[in-house]
């Protein structure tokens, strides 16, 4: 009997001292929202290409111009960025062939725009001839940031036409 008796003045010592334990473990409040904001700041760039999202619509014409809309989106879980200026080393492609065409570019390079989750951009592609030239279903492209180019390709799928003398805008915020 005496046995059985301390067998469970043991079990019931392990079990509360178990749930002491759990209490004591457990972090606060204000160690939870540190934990979480040194999450989010680990998160990837919403910037680097594997973490974004592009795609090329048909945009309103202008006189003697085509123009083309390259909307970023970035989902949930990525750090917003900062870019500035035209995509550089911009080239098309049409089924997975190179388009002959090179692409200049416009407007101011320099003024910053946010990017990330719940922050689209876009940039345009202006094509003079209002869609005479070359056809291609794909648009690769290198962003920048305010100090330099942002590594890697991105890469927006959508249907457009291009041809020599094509511009491409710089990013704006918006969709």
């Amino acid at each position: 009997m005496r046995s059985h008796t301390k067998y469970a003045i043991a079990v019931a010592t392990a079990a509360l001292t178990g749930a002491a334990c759990t209490g004591v473990a457990q972090a606060s409040p204000t160690a939870h929202r540190t934990a979480s904001a040194a999450t989010r700041a680990a998160a990837p760039s919403a910037c680097r290409p594997a973490n974004h999202l592009a795609r090329v619509t048909q945009d309103q014409a202008s006189s003697g111009h085509s123009h083309y809309r390259v909307t970023l989106t970035a989902p949930r879980g990525y750090e917003p960025c900062t870019l500035a200026g035209s995509p550089t080393d911009v080239r098309f492609s049409r089924n997975g062939g190179q388009v002959a065409v090179a692409a200049g570019r416009y407007g101011d390079q320099k003024a910053p725009v946010t990017f990330g989750p719940g922050h689209p951009v876009h940039f345009d592609i202006q094509v003079p001839g209002q869609g005479r030239g070359a056809a291609a279903d794909e648009v690769a492209f290198t962003l920048r940031a305010p100090d330099g180019e942002i590594p890697g390709t991105s890469v927006g799928e959508g249907t457009l036409t291009v041809t020599p003398g094509t511009l491409v805008g710089p990013v704006q915020s918006g969709a």
